[in-house]
């Protein structure tokens, strides 16, 4: 088989892998949160992504989560225009310690409506809270979401994601805590001049190396030279 054909069908091959991998992907968006500063103990920006899955409907309303077992004392809701963001507040099961405050309510439900046309279908949007302070000791935090659509549908991302299994279909929305940056020890002298006396004897080998090859590729050279005469 022609080696130029071989190349071409890889390429194709190549090509169209792309393409499956790029449909699934959209085909398997979701609702869901990030941080660009969440650590334990801290306040944190959360921002909700939240994709019309839709080619006909548009997302007309939005309805967050907060975790009640790990409740935020403050919890600020982004204003957007073209939407109505209400906060419901709620009695707690139990009396819950965030810092220095004992919390006996908390914020559970966050709810964007939209006033105008929501978002369009296949297009998205992002909607931000303020919260804080993140509980410490805690791996991660789920924010179950609800979508509604403008055709009536309501999708309820709020299956939890199990480790080791296949992601479910309509997996809640997880924020994972970053850990606490832990301080790097001192170095002492030695250990921090090894990897300069590393650096510095390869860099001799190198050169020794590069002087052995010159010597080398000069003594055909000087044998020619030597012959001729």
């Amino acid at each position: 088989m022609p080696k130029r054909f071989v190349l071409r069908a890889g390429a194709i091959a190549a090509a169209s892998a792309l393409v499956v991998i790029g449909a699934s992907g959209s085909a398997s968006a979701h609702v869901t949160v990030s941080s660009p500063d969440a650590k334990p103990g801290g306040y944190a920006k959360l921002v909700f992504r939240v994709p019309t899955e839709s080619d006909t409907a548009s997302t007309t309303k939005l309805v967050v989560s907060l975790p009640k077992d790990h409740p935020f004392a403050h919890v600020g809701a982004q204003v957007k225009d073209g939407w109505k963001v209400e906060k419901k507040e709620e009695k707690l099961p139990a009396a819950v310690k965030v810092g220095d405050v004992t919390l006996t309510k908390a914020i559970t439900t966050i709810t964007w409506t939209a006033t105008a046309g929501g978002i369009p279908p296949n297009d998205f949007d992002e909607f931000s809270l303020s919260v804080g302070r993140l509980p410490e000791g805690v791996d991660a935090l789920t924010f179950p979401a609800d979508q509604t659509y403008s055709d009536g549908e309501v999708v309820k991302w709020a299956e939890a994601a199990k480790e080791g299994a296949d992601e479910p279909e309509h997996p809640a929305p997880a924020l994972k805590l970053a850990a606490a940056v832990t301080p790097v020890a001192a170095t002492t002298p030695e250990a921090t001049s090894s990897p300069d006396n590393l650096a510095r004897w390869l860099g001799g080998g190198g050169l020794l190396a590069g002087l052995v090859g010159l010597a080398f590729g000069l003594r055909p050279r000087r044998a020619v030279a030597a012959a001729e005469k």
